[in-house]
């Protein structure tokens, strides 16, 4: 009982952070390696079927260093969840923005559909752990999380849009039409899982967007 407090300070710093807390390249480098390895073993076995060890002996890291940048395989799902949904948020905004003020719906559908990440093995990961979340009113909470931060960022596009680019009455405002823009993905990726056809995935995701954020007609011509 007397000697954990002491040895636990003293092995932290020494994994990637200087005396002032500053985060090293070489911790940066060990938490992207991690990163990269869990994805490969989630995409692999499924996420609820993965330890700490087979994650650590993926990426040939020790325990230690595991612990030193997560606190568990939830928190580390949560960091490559992060990561893609500020891309796909990303890929969203900058999508939309090429139109300026005067959102042309068409036109950014279009972009937002050829460029959006449509990965087989990340949505085989996602799928586990929106199950595991479902079993676990915390973990839930912080998905929701997550997600209504993208929702967020295409809502506010659309926001900026409104006045120059009006949206179907029956979406109601942006936030609105976030969560559909948003729950059309979804719907489009639980197809994907099961017949693995991308390409008809981005038709079906633009027919779908452009349906909800138009009045269906008309053409990017």
């Amino acid at each position: 009982m007397t000697t954990q407090p002491a040895t636990q300070p003293t092995t932290r710093p020494t994994t990637g952070r200087t005396a002032t807390g500053r985060v090293t390249r070489r911790r940066v480098r060990t938490r992207a390696n991690l990163l990269d390895a869990a994805f490969a073993v989630f995409a692999a076995k499924g996420f609820g079927r993965v330890s700490i060890e087979e994650v650590c002996e993926a990426a040939g890291y020790s325990r230690g260093a595991f612990y030193s940048n997560f606190s568990s395989l939830d928190e580390l799902f949560f960091a490559l969840y992060r990561q893609r949904a500020d891309l796909i948020a990303e890929q969203v905004a900058d999508a939309l923005a090429l139109d300026g003020p005067d959102l042309d719906v068409h036109r950014s559908v279009d972009r937002v559909t050829e460029v959006l990440l449509l990965d087989a093995d990340w949505l085989l990961v996602k799928t586990d752990f929106l199950v595991h979340a479902a079993r676990d009113p915390a973990v839930a909470r912080t998905l929701l999380e997550h997600r209504a931060t993208l929702r967020r960022s295409i809502a506010e596009r659309l926001a900026r849009a409104r006045g120059h680019t009006e949206l179907p009455a029956v979406l109601g405002d942006a936030d609105s039409a976030a969560h559909a823009v948003v729950a059309a993905y979804d719907g489009v990726t639980v197809q994907l899982l099961l017949d693995k056809d991308a390409d008809g995935a981005r038709v079906w995701l633009k027919q779908l967007l452009t349906a909800l954020l138009t009045d269906g007609s008309g053409n990017a011509d």
